[in-house]
C-alpha cells in the first residue's frame, strides 16, 4: 500500500503519484462548485454572491487547517524515508493530539466571530445574512476538516495518492445528492449547502480513517506510542504550524481584495465567485503537483538523496508549463458556456467578466505552477518558513490590488490581484530553493564526514 519514491525514474513516479491526486483535486472540488452551481441556478444571483462572498475568509481558516495538516505528514514521510517505522507511528499520534486541539480551538473562535468578520469585509447588506448562514455552518464542520485532511495526509505520506481519491469520489457524489435534497426538497438555502459540504466530508475523512487503521499495519500504533511527546510535538508544529500561516498569510491579502470587490456590488461578486469555481477546478493540476512534490522532496531527503530532488523538480516544471497552455485555450473558447453553468444567459454582462477574469488568470498560470511546485517542495524538505514568506509576498500583493488597483481600475484591478502575487512569490521562492538546496547539500557533507 507504500510507494517509496527515492527509486526509479523521477517523471514516472510524480505522474503515477499526481494522477490520482490530481482526481481527488477535482472531486474535492465538487465541494464548492456542486454547491456553487445549484445556489446559482437554483436560488439567483443574490444567493451566488453571497455564498462567493465568504470564499475569501473560507480560504483564511479552511486553509489554515489543510496546510497545518500537510505539515504534520512532512515528518512522516521523512521517517517513512528513513526506514523509521516505530518514530513513524510516534509521529502520527502526536499528529492525531495536535489536530483535535487545533480542530475545537477554531472551531468555537470562528463561529464566534464569523458574522462580525463579515461585517468588517463590507459584504453587501442584501446579501449578508445568507453569506453569514453558509459560513457558519462550514466553519462549524472544521473538526471534519481536519479529520480528513489528516487522514489523507499521512496516507500520502507512505506513498498513497490513489485511496484518498477513491472516498472523495464517493463523498461528492454525496455531497450533490445531499445538496439537491437540502435545498430543493427541504428548502433550506445557502444552509443546506453547507450542511452537504461538511456531512460529505464527514464521510470521506472517516472513511480515511478506517482504511488507515485496518490497512497500514506500519501505522498500527502501539500503547506506549500513544504517549504525547513533547520535542515531537514542536518540530510537528514547527512544520504544520508556517504552512498554515502561509495560507493564512495569503488569504489576508484575499480577504483585503474580496473587500474590495464586494464594493463593486453583488454583480461583480458573482462574477468573481463563478470565476473563482471554475479557476479551481483549471488550477487542480498545479495543486497535484505541488503535494506530488512535497512527498517525492520529503522521502528524498530523508533518504539523503539530494540529486533526486533536482530531477523531479525539473520534470515538474516541464508538466506545470505544458499544462498552463492548455488551461488559457480553455479560458479563450470556453470561458462564456461554462460561465453559463452558474449564471442565466441573460446576465451577459456578469458572464463577459467571468471570461475576461479567467482568461486574465490563466494567462500567467506558468508563474502558478512555479509557486506550487517549488512551494511544496521547499516544505517537504523541511524548511516550511519559507512558505510563510513566500505567502507574506502574495499578501502584500493582492493588498495592492484592494488598496490600489480595484479603486482606480475596477473589475480589471480585482482580475490582476493573483498574478501580481504569483510572480511577486516567484520572485522569492527560486532563489530560496537554491539556498535550501545548499543548506542540505552541506549538512550530507558534514554528516559523512562524522
Amino acid at each position: 500500500m507504500t510507494k517509496n519514491m527515492t527509486k526509479g525514474s523521477p517523471m514516472k513516479l510524480i505522474l503515477s503519484f499526481s494522477v490520482p491526486l490530481l482526481f481527488g483535486f477535482l472531486f474535492q472540488q465538487f465541494y464548492s462548485l456542486v454547491d456553487t452551481l445549484i445556489v446559482g441556478r437554483f436560488l439567483g444571483k443574490e444567493n451566488l454572491a453571497a455564498v462567493g462572498a465568504t470564499g475569501s475568509i473560507n480560504f483564511l481558516i479552511i486553509g489554515f487547517c489543510m496546510g497545518v495538516c500537510g505539515g504534520f505528514s512532512i515528518p512522516i514521510s521523512h521517517k517513512f524515508g528513513a526506514g523509521d517505522h516505530s518514530g513513524l507511528r510516534r509521529y502520527a499520534a502526536n499528529c492525531i493530539w495536535l489536530s483535535a486541539t487545533f480542530a475545537v480551538v477554531l472551531t468555537v473562535l470562528t463561529t464566534f466571530l464569523c458574522r462580525q468578520i463579515l461585517a468588517w469585509m463590507h459584504t453587501p447588506e442584501n446579501i449578508i445574512d445568507g453569506s453569514y448562514s453558509y459560513i457558519w455552518v462550514i466553519f462549524l464542520g472544521i473538526p471534519v476538516t481536519f479529520l480528513y485532511n489528516m487522514t489523507s495526509g499521512i496516507i500520502r505520506a507512505l506513498g498513497d495518492s490513489r485511496t484518498p481519491v477513491i472516498f472523495l469520489v464517493m463523498s461528492s457524489f454525496l455531497n450533490i445528492g445531499l445538496d439537491l435534497f437540502f435545498i430543493l426538497n427541504l428548502e433550506m438555502g445557502v444552509r443546506g449547502a453547507a450542511m452537504a459540504t461538511v456531512i460529505s466530508q464527514g464521510v470521506s475523512g472517516v472513511c480515511c480513517l478506517l482504511f488507515m487503521i485496518k490497512k497500514f499495519e506500519i501505522l498500527r500504533i502501539q500503547k506506549d506510542e500513544w504517549t504525547p511527546d513533547a520535542h515531537m510535538m514542536r518540530v510537528l508544529c514547527g512544520m504544520g504550524i508556517p504552512m498554515g500561516l502561509q495560507y493564512s498569510i495569503t488569504a489576508i491579502g484575499s480577504v483585503i481584495l474580496q473587500s474590495a470587490t464586494n464594493t463593486l456590488g453583488s454583480d461583480a461578486v458573482a462574477a468573481v465567485t463563478a470565476a473563482g469555481r471554475i479557476g479551481g477546478f483549471l488550477a487542480c493540476p498545479f495543486d497535484a503537483m505541488g503535494s506530488t512534490m512535497a512527498t517525492y522532496g520529503g522521502q528524498n531527503v530523508g533518504a539523503g538523496r539530494l540529486d533526486r530532488v533536482g530531477q523531479g523538480l525539473k520534470s515538474c516544471i516541464f508538466l506545470g508549463a505544458g499544462y498552463s497552455v492548455i488551461a488559457l485555450c480553455i479560458s479563450i473558447f470556453f470561458g462564456r458556456p461554462l460561465a453559463t453553468l452558474f449564471l442565466d444567459v441573460s446576465e451577459m454582462a456578469i458572464i463577459n467578466n467571468v471570461r475576461f477574469f479567467m482568461i486574465m488568470s490563466t494567462s500567467f498560470y506558468f508563474p502558478l505552477a512555479l509557486v506550487n511546485i517549488i512551494r511544496f517542495l521547499i516544505q517537504g524538505m523541511g524548511f516550511p518558513t519559507f512558505a510563510i514568506l513566500a505567502g507574506v509576498f502574495e499578501m502584500a500583493a493582492r493588498t495592492l490590488a484592494g488598496l490600489v488597483l480595484v479603486p482606480l481600475f475596477g473589475f480589471t484591478g480585482v482580475t490582476l490581484g493573483s498574478p501580481t502575487a504569483w510572480i511577486l512569490a516567484d520572485a522569492f521562492l527560486i532563489p530560496a530553493y537554491f539556498h535550501v538546496r545548499k543548506v542540505l547539500e552541506k549538512k550530507l557533507v558534514s554528516q559523512v564526514d562524522a
